[in-house]
């Protein structure tokens, strides 16, 4: 009887082990879905993409056509900017394939020189003067 009672515990165990490596391959599996492609349902698999941006970027892509890249993408989709598409495609997204972390392209405007000189500040946590800033 204990023979019987040791061979149920391994096959419970077995399953057990099964189940929590396949929970644990599916909470780390990141899917790639196609915006170019993809219907809503499979838009909003991706994480961070609720049922109104999926729909947005379906009438978008129905309206006019593919999207060429990421700033393809957050140029005409509204409310989908550059750091919401990289962090899209990040969670799986991909656009006219490209994937993971791809940058959109769109430039950053570079800080004027006013705006540097404004910010800089003492040791002691005050604004310098004109003065101060001359010297």
């Amino acid at each position: 009887m204990m023979a019987h009672t040791s061979q149920w515990f391994k096959k419970i165990l077995m399953m057990l082990g099964f189940a929590l490596s396949s929970l644990l391959l599916l909470v780390g599996a990141v899917h790639a879905v196609e915006v170019n492609t993809a219907d809503q349902a499979s838009l909003e698999t991706v994480r961070g993409l609720g049922p109104s941006k999926a729909k947005a970027i379906i009438d978008e892509r129905k309206k006019n056509g593919s999207f060429k890249d990421p700033a393809d993408l957050h140029s005409r989709v509204k409310g989908v900017g550059e750091k919401t598409v990289e962090r899209l495609m990040n969670n799986g997204l991909t656009v006219n394939g490209q994937g993971t972390s791809a940058k959109s392209g769109t430039k950053k405007s570079a800080k004027s020189d006013d705006t540097k000189t404004s910010s800089q500040e003492t040791k002691t946590g005050r604004r310098k003067t004109a003065a101060e800033k001359a010297n």
